[in-house]
């Protein structure tokens, strides 16, 4: 769904279903959940049926994976009674609660245009191409984000223009090297 949602962002609405890593039973399970259709014929393939802002995570895991909680009596969606003689005591039952409810609170607030945009920024940051670049001439220079951008907390490293990070990379090529010898 990443890579729908990737190839209509570089201008490539329909991706043909040979060029997915999913498994097509996932998007077959996808477009009955309304998630995204299909275009027959020989430059057919899937499209997103909504646009990617309006697709948060949460749905999508729920849809292919079922409930979010890890044990039944956390599930919001698909309760069941646990073995506990007292549920409302039950100190895994709170923790599996609370691991439910995080789980939740990440994957409802996040949504595929998050992720492509996460994506994007580290391709570029790289300087990637993506498999659904029309053009490979114009993968780094589709939609230019400011330099701060790259400092986000996305990511554990700086951008490669980042002299501190130059130094450590150097640093740590100049260490192999000793080890090696």
């Amino acid at each position: 769904m990443i890579d729908i949602a990737i190839a209509a962002e570089l201008g490539r609405p329909i991706v043909q279903v040979s060029e997915l890593a999913a498994k097509e039973q996932i998007f077959i399970q996808l477009k009955a959940g309304g998630l995204v259709s299909t275009t027959r014929g020989k430059l057919g393939g899937y499209s997103l049926a909504r646009p990617p802002s309006k697709i948060k995570f949460g749905e999508v895991v729920r849809l292919i994976e079922g409930p979010l909680a890890p044990i039944g009596c956390t599930s919001v969606t698909s309760y069941e009674r646990c073995t506990c003689p007292d549920e409302a005591h039950c100190g895994l039952r709170m923790l599996m609660l609370d691991v439910r409810n995080a789980l939740a609170r990440i994957l409802d607030r996040t949504s595929l245009a998050d992720v492509v945009e996460i994506t994007l920024r580290k391709l570029r940051r790289d300087k990637l191409i993506s498999p659904f670049q029309s053009d490979p001439r114009t993968a780094l220079a589709a939609r230019p984000y400011p330099l701060q951008i790259f400092f986000g907390n996305y990511g554990s490293r700086a951008a490669s223009g980042n002299a501190a990070s130059k130094k450590q990379l150097t640093r740590r090529k100049s260490k192999r090297g000793r080890r090696a010898r």
